[in-house]
């Protein structure tokens, strides 16, 4: 196997050790048992444990920051915000059944998770809400929506949506498809382009 797809193979082992025993149950054995090598195999990719679970947490921030940035553009163009923010929901989940293991972890952090990597969530969570209280103030701008809206309380309000989503969907994919949140978020936003037309 070339280096890098061993060291792609060993980080997936040691997604999965987490994931089926919480980082309790991480150790380089334990993750050279995972990938079927030895202890040896491991070394020679991943000098000491906390290396490796740099290593992993690092790849799994990318996957969840490129996900994020085709839901939450940063130049939105010519959409129109509020659609954005409806569709977001929807993409956002899609992306979380796309990569199950990735937003478990984010969303569904096991018991005894490093504060370091707690750390990297929390501000990547920051990150995500700065990004929505952008794409909000430029909605409620728009004549559709209420202009009393606050853009903060908005943005928590749908990133808090977003993240229980994301964990209905990981843990009850039958009851809680994305496409009942889409319908739901639709739902709600219909109501508020129609009170704003009212108030013009």
């Amino acid at each position: 196997m070339a280096p890098a797809q061993r060291r792609e193979q060993l980080l997936d082992a040691a997604l999965s050790v987490i994931l089926e025993q919480g980082y309790s149950g991480i150790s380089i054995e334990a993750v050279a048992r995972a990938a079927g090598v030895t202890r040896p195999v491991v070394y020679d990719h991943f000098e000491n444990l906390e290396r490796l679970l740099q290593a992993l947490v690092e790849r799994e921030e990318k996957y969840a920051l490129e996900q994020l940035e085709n839901i939450v553009p940063a130049d939105i163009g010519d959409a129109h915000p509020a659609a954005l923010l409806a569709g977001g929901v929807r993409q956002f989940l899609h992306a979380v059944v796309n990569r199950p293991a990735t937003w478990r972890i984010i969303l569904l952090p096991p018991e005894g998770t490093p504060a370091t990597i707690r750390q990297h969530i929390e501000k990547n969570r920051q990150r995500t809400l700065e990004r929505l209280e952008e794409l909000a103030q430029l909605a409620i701008a728009q004549p559709e929506l209420p202009d009393q809206l606050d853009s903060e309380l908005t943005a928590r309000a749908i990133r808090d949506l977003g993240e229980e989503a994301g964990r209905m969907v990981l843990t009850d994919p039958e009851h809680y498809p994305p496409e009942r949140y889409e319908q739901f978020v639709g739902s709600v936003l219909g109501v508020l382009w129609s009170a704003g037309r009212a108030d013009h």
